[in-house]
């Protein structure tokens, strides 16, 4: 069975080899404005996360599944973060914390997947995206505890049970992490 992929394939803007993709997001940031009330890539990783964080491999078809790939190494990341988390209010600044946190972009040493994304091709092409990969994680980590913490805020272990798989046998994060 293959993986899901993106369905944003009309993508107007990349740098390196990763689509910009528009977003409903409440955070500042360089991603363009998303206009109509449907799905948007963040909801689409949330979506395909339960399958497609079992494949060791991933087909990339389009600059939007790069997107659609960080999101999801990203969500096993919240996760993580998440399994030590008491309560609703206590996972949201933790959310907020590795969202602004340091992080490596492709082309860096520390990035797992820099065989898979082009490295950005100016200083300003790499300040663009470490700005829209932040605005990304940050608008990800708001949705993923929403998720996770429901309606009666209490932990949902059908979510909290993935954040030991790997995506693609990677981790956003160095080991021991």
């Amino acid at each position: 069975m293959p993986a899901y992929h993106s369905s944003f394939l009309e993508n107007n803007q990349t740098v390196g080899n990763m689509a910009l993709l528009p977003f409903k997001t409440q955070f500042r940031g360089p991603a363009p404005s998303f206009s109509n009330k449907e799905l948007d890539i963040i909801d689409e990783a949330l979506y395909f996360f339960k399958a497609n964080v079992f494949f060791r491999t991933y087909e990339i078809k389009s600059e939007a599944d790069r997107v659609l790939i960080y999101i999801t190494l990203y969500i096993t990341e919240c996760l993580k973060k998440l399994q030590k988390c008491a309560n609703k209010n206590q996972a949201t600044n933790e959310m907020y914390t590795l969202a602004i946190s340091k992080f490596d972009i492709p082309g860096e040493a520390g990035f797992p997947l820099n065989s898979v994304y082009a490295k950005p091709n100016t200083a300003s092409d790499a300040d663009l995206m470490r700005q829209y990969l932040q605005q990304l994680r940050q608008e990800t980590g708001i949705r993923v505890v929403e998720k996770v913490y429901g309606e009666d805020g209490k932990p949902s272990k059908w979510w909290l049970c993935f954040a030991k798989k790997k995506f693609m046998d990677k981790s956003l994060s160095g080991p021991g992490q």
